[in-house]
């Protein structure tokens, strides 16, 4: 199948106009320019395929509820929205409950319908808990921590905890000997407690500002911590409700174009309707798109897909059209597929083919993943 594209972003540059060939679930080739025969298809805008790092559910499903018929929802709907890899996070929970998600929900990173899990808790602060259960939260027990990666069996691919909590850094230890990442939120450290958990392993700063400690004049505190330090890939809600456009553009100057990766936080409302849901076993109302806790201010993750946080990037970074075009892009695919290990997204020859098409307007129109186009 040879694609046209009136532009064509590979993941390192940008080509007007370019062409992809696709054969079987792989890239075959690509170039810019005219494509070397008729083309199969035409389409406006051609980017990678999108990587979502932090996502709890959607489509009506939450991944915690550990089902194969709702996390596959949850998929799909992601999916139809551009993103082709996906890790599946959850959210605190009592630990045999956790430990039962972890061994269903590694059973479906085996059968390849997710990329990883991504642990969000329960060695969380109680005081930034956000949308986590306070009474489910609890220090990092090393036997439980060992626990839980062995039944990942190389599923789990990031773990969030707190590093002021007593045993977080031997945590961190284990975590990133175990091949997984950690990461920090949800915590009130410090900026010394955040650097010692960065000295011992910790390489993703967890959205951002929320949940988190903000910065102070005389106690930075975690963000500046994080953003500081080189080795720190750090995420950020860019669904226009967590951070103010002007943040990001901060982000984007402090980080630079490889540190910060675009994430949806999305729960199980993304793709539909405002209405009563649930994260976890704490209950959630969405009203005008927005989730809350139920009869709180306090937001309980998004209802975005990653179509919108790509969008949200290009229209706030203030920089010409084709130089956001091609930042958010590293934002949206490269970074948090380096950031966590994952196969590279770059659109190369030999490289899966996983990729979204977008009108002018950075609306999804096709997806191709794995070489097959999802079903709109």
């Amino acid at each position: 199948m040879l694609i046209a594209a009136a532009t064509l972003l590979t993941g390192r540059e940008l080509l007007r106009p370019g062409w992809i060939e696709v054969s079987g679930a792989s890239v075959r080739a690509l170039g810019a320019g005219p494509p070397p025969r008729a083309a199969d298809c035409e389409r406006e805008t051609v980017v990678p395929g999108f990587v979502d790092t932090h996502v709890h559910g959607g489509g009506g499903s939450d991944f915690s509820a550990a089902t194969t018929d709702g996390t596959a929802a949850a998929v799909e709907l992601h999916r139809r929205h551009g993103t082709t890899t996906l890790i599946a996070s959850l959210v605190s929970a009592a630990p045999a409950e956790l430990l039962h998600q972890v061994e269903v929900l590694a059973g479906l990173v085996r059968d390849g319908l997710l990329a990883g899990v991504h642990l969000e808790g329960p060695w969380l602060s109680v005081q930034r808990c956000g949308a986590h259960d306070p009474v489910l939260l609890r220090d990092p027990d090393p036997i439980e921590v060992d626990t839980l990666l062995h039944a990942g069996a190389g599923a789990i691919r990031m773990v969030t905890l707190a590093p002021e909590r007593p045993g977080a850094l031997a945590a961190i230890e284990r975590i990133v000997a175990a091949g997984a990442v950690a990461a920090v939120g949800h915590t009130e450290a410090t900026y010394e407690q955040t650097r010692a958990a960065i000295s011992a392993g910790a390489t993703v700063g967890t959205h951002l500002f929320n949940a988190m400690r903000p910065i102070h004049h005389r106690e930075p505190g975690p963000v500046i911590a994080l953003l500081e330090d080189p080795r720190v890939t750090v995420e950020l809600i860019a669904d226009g409700v967590h951070v103010d456009a002007a943040l990001y553009r901060h982000v984007v100057r402090a980080a630079g174009p490889e540190r910060l990766t675009l994430v949806t936080d999305a729960m199980a409302a993304a793709g539909v309707s405002d209405g009563r849901y649930q994260i976890g076993r704490m209950d959630v109302e969405v009203a005008d798109g927005v989730a809350r806790l139920a009869g709180t201010a306090t937001i309980a993750g998004s209802t975005a897909t990653m179509d919108r946080v790509f969008g949200f990037a290009v229209a706030s970074s203030g920089l010409p059209r084709d130089e956001a075009l091609l930042l958010a892009v590293r934002q949206s695919s490269l970074n948090p597929a380096r950031a966590l290990g994952l196969p590279f997204p770059e659109l190369v020859a030999d490289a899966r083919a996983d990729l979204v098409a977008l009108d002018d307007e950075l609306a999804v129109t096709d997806v191709l993943c794995g070489g097959a186009w999802v079903p709109r």
